[in-house]
């Protein structure tokens, strides 16, 4: 491998409200092959061959070494990985590897606190898919032991990586929306969410998100993303959580629900909604942020705006916006944000490479991901307990 310069895009402020799609390279660092971060992949699921993939794709990494307890998911990681991966059947044997730097942990829910904490312990950094960690015990013991620990911390929220979003993040705490009034989330989709299992005694192996030991269905697998904005955007908490679900559409053993509607209010006084379909997939994923000025829509990699009238704006192509004409923004009509950003996911892990190199704390953090996974926790309490629940102060982690 020859010496390398990493380029990262750094996002651009915006000129007036729309921010420009050139944006600035500035170079990480240049180091030579023996610099390279040598990672390797903890689950090798269909997330995990995802990642796999991506990783093949970043300057600087290499992935050397794969670990699964199903013996046909981790020949299709070695598979995706390349002939230089060597494969484990216990993870605690890959962690004994005195090559590896780092680790990604891509594994069941319910797994993550302790899988991340021996990788800790075997002195390896870490990049956490989300959730962080289940339940309340398992978040604390992950936060005490990164608190205590030299080594890097990554959350796998990936939009808290995209430069679409921070982008827009940095609008609204701008004021360009004006008053924040609500949000309203949702992430729908029409399927069983079931994966196929070729021997009926791997079904709870191969299906855990069906089933509440190992995890924190549709709040976990999908909603913390968009719990994990809501924070960012407020810089909050919530102070309380309201919410139900149920298993009303696929009636085939699952214990954890196949819809569900959760309620939020932050200190400040604003309220979130976040709702999970599997029987319907209209508007699929999509973040809305209600202001006093004007609306920010957003889906997995696009962004609108839409202002409120008497609030229209002037743009021009300054603004990024190609061939706009004066105060075209009737409440109503809306125009497409433009930003120059790359996939979420690969910006992530290319954060949390850069994060490595530079001995720098990540934006999606044990702190950003413990919040949010206590969250999570909370709304799976008040959904199933049929209650409101508090946050308190210990978990400000």
């Amino acid at each position: 491998m020859k010496r390398r310069d990493f380029i990262i895009k750094g996002g651009l402020a915006s000129t007036g409200i729309l921010a420009s799609t050139s944006a600035i390279a500035g170079i990480a660092g240049k180091f030579s092959a023996n610099d390279s971060i040598n990672i390797g992949v903890i689950g090798t699921g269909s997330r995990g061959k995802g990642l796999i993939g991506l990783l093949k794709r970043i300057d600087g990494v290499e992935v050397i070494a794969c670990s699964d307890i199903l013996p046909f998911r981790l020949e299709e990681g070695l598979k995706r990985a390349g002939k230089k991966a060597k494969g484990y059947a216990d993870y605690r044997k890959l962690l004994e590897n005195k090559d590896l730097d780092a680790v990604i942990v891509s594994t069941p829910f319910s797994t993550h606190s302790a899988i991340a904490i021996d990788a800790l312990d075997a002195g390896k950094h870490v990049y956490g898919e989300k959730t962080m960690a289940k339940g309340i015990k398992g978040i604390q013991d992950l936060v005490a032991k990164v608190n205590a620990s030299k080594k890097i911390f990554q959350t796998g929220h990936q939009y808290h990586s995209s430069r679409l979003y921070t982008h827009v993040v940095e609008m609204i705490k701008n004021g360009d929306i004006g008053e924040i009034a609500d949000f309203e989330c949702q992430w729908n989709r029409n399927g069983d969410w079931r994966r196929r299992v070729p021997v009926p005694s791997l079904e709870r192996a191969i299906n855990w998100r069906m089933y509440k030991e190992y995890s924190g269905g549709l709040t976990a697998e999908l909603s913390s993303h968009q719990i994990d904005f809501v924070s960012w955007v407020l810089g909050e908490s919530p102070k309380k959580i309201m919410g139900t679900g149920g298993i009303n559409y696929w009636k085939d053993g699952r214990e954890t629900y196949d819809n569900t509607h959760l309620l939020f209010e932050y200190p400040g006084g604003v309220k979130a909604k976040f709702t999970c379909l599997t029987s319907n997939a209209l508007g699929d994923y999509q973040i809305v942020v209600h202001g006093s000025k004007g609306t920010i829509q957003m889906d997995y990699n696009k962004a609108w705006i839409y202002f409120e009238k008497g609030h229209e704006r002037e743009l021009t192509d300054v603004d990024g916006v190609s061939g706009a004409t004066k105060n075209p923004y009737l409440q109503g009509n809306g125009h497409q944000i433009n930003f120059s950003h790359g996939d979420p996911t690969k910006q992530a892990l290319i954060d949390f490479r850069d994060s490595i190199l530079n001995n720098k704390t990540p934006v999606s953090n044990v702190h950003t991901g413990g919040r949010t996974a206590a969250a999570v926790q909370l709304a799976l309490d008040a959904m199933y307990d049929e209650k409101i629940v508090y946050w308190k102060d210990s978990y400000n982690f």
